[in-house]
């Protein structure tokens, strides 16, 4: 992993962080908030379009394999720090949101985070293991 490309990963988990952050402050009421059907559907789609998009940008910046868990970790980290402030003072951040909310958006950022982490690591693992 190229020098430049740990900050252009720093970077946008931040500006990704902030623009999910800011989409769930708006539409978060729309989804946590009214039917069980939709958080669910939300529960499952999130973590997979979040994953999507933190893979394509490891394709597009050509990050080897043996790599993939510590540029993860670049991407996750600045979000998963937001979310831990964020989290402590949820009816400050997120006022549009009832202050129980706080604990599905939790859980909906926990899988969203550790479905790519997981990933990350298993695709490293496995190109350590593959001579």
């Amino acid at each position: 992993m190229r020098p430049h490309d740990k900050w252009i990963f720093l970077l946008f988990g931040f500006v990704f962080w902030a623009i999910g952050t800011l989409w769930y402050e708006i539409r978060g009421p729309h989804i946590f908030e009214t039917t069980s059907l939709r958080y669910w559907i939300n529960f499952v789609l999130t973590p997979v379009i979040s994953a999507t998009a933190c893979i394509a940008l490891l394709k597009a910046r050509h990050v080897p394999l043996p790599e993939w868990a510590s540029a993860a970790l670049l991407i996750a980290l600045p979000g998963m720090f937001g979310e831990a402030v964020l989290l402590s003072r949820f009816a400050v951040f997120m006022p549009c949101m009832r202050p129980e909310t706080g604990g599905k958006y939790g859980a909906l950022l926990f899988a969203s985070y550790g479905v790519f982490l997981v990933i990350a690591e298993i695709a490293t693992l496995t190109a350590r293991s593959t001579p």
